[in-house]
Formats: C-alpha cells, structure tokens, sequence
C-alpha cells in the first residue's frame, strides 16, 4: 500500500530508482525460530518490513509494519544492524525500483494474533535458521539472518 508521500513522489519519477529508509523486525520465538512473512511481491519469503514514513522514527515505523504485517504488536529489543547495497535494490511487479537503507530491528512479540494481511503478506510463519535456507526469500535476507542467528549465539 502506497503512502501519500510515496505516491506523490511515484507521481514526479514514474518508476524510477528512489533511494528509501526502511525497516524490519526480526521476531524469535521460544524454539529460536524467526518469524517471516511470504510476501505478495515475487512470492518470496521475507522479515516483516516496510517503508520509514514522513515524521515517523524508525522503531515507530518498525512497530506499525509489524503490525500491519503479521497482526502481532512487537517490542524491539535492538538494533541487528543497519544494511544497504545491491541486494537491497527491489524491483517490483509494476514497475517501480527502489534501493532501501533498511534498519532490522530483533523484536519480542508481546500480543496480537499472528496472521498475513492478504495484500502485502500472503503467509506467516516461523523458521528455523537452516529451513531459511531451502526456501526462496528476497534477496537480502540471507545476510541479515546470518547476522541476527550469530547475534544470538547461533552459528550455521
């Protein structure tokens, strides 16, 4: 769902490359699995996520895309890094380009009901670290799970 924000831009560039803040949460559960979302774009498998609006901080943003997402409210718990470069380029089905500077935040699940939107998220579910390797995900996922599982201890 585009924001009035990005619309009015989309409306300036057309599908031109815009360069983006945005961010993700990484959600564990009891078992060490992280929750992600099959996204609507490309079916891919990605970390819940979004676009960082006009006059919003990025853990507020974080919190409301988790939310929007999956249905689960989220307390963050830190910063996993902060990630950008090729494989942050996405290309999406109608044409628009984007390049994100993407904050992951790692976030604890505190209420709410897990469950996709039916729109940007078709699927939720958890996933251990070597089952995020055999199923198709963004791009830039793979390094951000490295380094979220290795924050936590775990090493592949």
């Amino acid at each position: 769902m585009l924001s009035p924000y990005l619309a009015n831009l989309r409306n300036k560039v057309g599908h031109d490359l815009l360069l983006l803040p945005s961010v993700t949460v990484l959600a564990f559960n009891s078992s060490g699995e992280v929750l992600l979302v099959r996204h609507s774009n490309y079916n891919v498998w990605v970390a819940p996520g979004g676009m960082v609006e006009v006059d919003e901080s990025p853990a507020a943003a974080a919190c409301r895309e988790m939310e929007e997402e999956t249905g689960c409210r989220v307390e963050l718990k830190g910063i996993v890094g902060v990630y950008g470069g090729p494989d942050f380029r996405v290309h999406y089905q109608n044409g628009d380009e984007v390049a994100y500077v993407m904050t992951v935040f790692e976030g604890l699940i505190t209420g709410g009901e897990l469950r996709p939107n039916g729109q940007e998220t078709l699927e939720t579910r958890f996933f251990s670290h070597a089952e995020t390797r055999a199923i198709q995900t963004g791009a830039w996922l793979p390094e951000v799970l490295s380094d979220a599982f290795a924050r936590r201890g775990h090493q592949p």
